[in-house]
């Protein structure tokens, strides 16, 4: 006889884990506080305009990688998805001289050298190190004890491709991107490293994510967020899977020492099993009592929030003839609680026609830093105080985008901006954050799913892997619902 199992949350984690737990034979509920599916993993309508508030590239969208597999496991992916993989993947420009990144490696080299014949030796290392760590990719595991329909062994040949990884991984662990960019003489290449959103966190998460790339992964799913959540949304309940929209979990029943239901608008529902996907960050209310575990305090105590403030801008201008990525230095920076901003990475999606109607473009960029506790404290004190704020950040990103590109000026049609109250609103993240900062010198390793002596309570989440991200959640549902398996001695259904 199958077990019924509640799921708490239907972003990225909530809808994998409910998939997974489908396809082994439990009957899944997922229960979402929002009127449609996706968290984080979101955009929205304005006017004609669509915002993309959670994709920007995707790990896993080759068909080469381990982790494709998963996506199509749970329907996120499939032959008829189309995959835009375009270059280059940032541009900078320095003085009217474009500085660019591309996903191909040789490329960037070449174009590097051309730039800077004098940074030969550093050019040759960083990119060296790209195709050292391009042939990492992330496999796929099982844990131990859980029996399964086709086992993932590790193989030794995976082991000797970590060794480079590892190193790579020792030598810069203390370097931020900033400090990595001074090791270059020329003075665009350094400011092009100094001006990366998030500069002052490690080098190597720069590295990983430039080696994904090399490797034909990282590419942008058509049609971003909404079609990419609703195909795993429509796989789930496809397989018998209900999800109860506009129904907050409310406590999380625990008898016992063991989880037997969840409280949903007053109302108790019977469960064996929860699957918390909400950020664990923010599991409190769903405890009387929090539980106790080491990992959940080591959690607490060092998680940095990485959170930002999003503006979105629908705009009556053809701007497909700018990069897609532009990385632009700012006339005057931009500040929101003391937090500076001198430069901004924007995403065009001109050359997009779901994002835009013809002839129009969608600009979106973020304002980041840890502003949640100013935000909060604003909108606390005066409504009308934290629209005018808002006003205020826009009107100045309109200025430095319309110097940037000025057939978008007196052109915008719709501006939308989320705070991290925003995102805290429409998500339940704590502090509005979508992943967690990583910053020189800090160690993290995968938070266990469980929690020893609180049978039958699961946990989900980007938060789980940290920095955190899409794959992060996707793979953490995967391993919950493996600790599901285990523990009730049911077969996992592997990709």
């Amino acid at each position: 006889m199958s077990k019924n199992v509640i799921v708490i949350g239907a972003g990225i984690a909530g809808l994998s884990a409910g998939v997974y737990a489908q396809k082994c034979g439990f009957n899944v509920t997922i229960l979402e506080s929002h009127n449609i599916p996706g968290g984080i993993c979101t955009s929205w309508k304005r006017k004609g305009y669509l915002f993309e508030g959670g994709m920007h590239w995707l790990a896993g969208s080759s068909e080469k990688q381990h982790m494709n597999k998963m996506w199509r496991h749970i329907g996120a992916l499939n032959d008829s998805v189309k995959i835009s993989y375009s270059e280059p993947f940032v541009e900078y420009n320095h003085n009217g001289t474009p500085i660019r990144l591309y996903r191909n490696v040789d490329t960037t080299e070449r174009h590097f050298l051309e730039l800077s014949p004098d940074d030969a030796k550093e050019i040759k290392k960083f990119c060296n190190n790209l195709r050292k760590l391009k042939i990492v990719s992330r496999p796929i595991n099982d844990i131990k004890g859980v029996k399964v329909t086709k086992k993932n062994p590790r193989k030794l040949s995976d082991l000797f491709i970590l060794f480079p990884m590892i190193r790579i991984m020792t030598a810069y662990s203390k370097v931020s991107v900033l400090q990595y960019g001074q090791r270059f003489k020329h003075e665009g290449i350094r400011q092009m490293f100094s001006s990366m959103p998030g500069s002052e966190q490690g080098i190597v998460m720069l590295m990983f994510t430039m080696s994904a790339l090399a490797r034909g992964d990282g590419g942008f799913p058509e049609g971003g967020s909404i079609p990419f959540v609703e195909r795993i949304a429509n796989t789930f309940t496809s397989l018998g899977g209900k999800i109860l929209y506009n129904t907050p979990a409310e406590k999380v029943i625990v008898e016992n020492n063991k989880a037997v239901g969840v409280m949903a608008k007053g109302e108790r529902m019977s469960a064996d099993a929860v699957i918390i996907t909400s950020d664990t960050m923010a599991i409190d209310r769903f405890f009387d009592t929090l539980p106790k575990a080491s990992w959940l305090d080591k959690m607490r105590k060092i998680t940095e929030p990485t959170s930002a403030t999003f503006i979105s801008l629908g705009i009556n201008a053809d701007l497909s003839h700018y990069p897609e990525r532009p990385l632009i230095n700012l006339k005057k920076p931009i500040e929101i609680s003391g937090i500076a901003n001198e430069s901004l990475l924007l995403s065009n999606y001109a050359t997009d026609p779901h994002y835009s109607p013809e002839g129009k473009s969608v600009i979106t960029t973020q304002l980041h830093g840890d502003t949640y506790d100013y935000w909060k404290k604003l909108k606390d004190e005066s409504v009308e105080k934290y629209k005018e704020e808002k006003k205020r950040v826009s009107d100045e990103v309109i200025a430095e985008i319309s110097a940037f590109m000025p057939e978008a000026d007196g052109k915008i049609e719709v501006c939308d901006v989320a705070t991290p109250l925003t995102y805290e609103r429409y998500c339940g993240n704590w502090k509005g954050s979508w992943m967690t900062a990583i910053t020189p010198n800090t160690k993290f390793k995968p938070y266990p799913s469980a929690i020893k002596g609180l049978d039958g309570v699961y946990f989900a989440g980007q938060r789980m892997i940290p920095p955190g991200g899409m794959p992060p959640a996707m793979i953490s549902a995967r391993t919950a619902v493996q600790y599901l398996c285990r523990d009730t001695n049911t077969l996992f259904v592997s990709e």
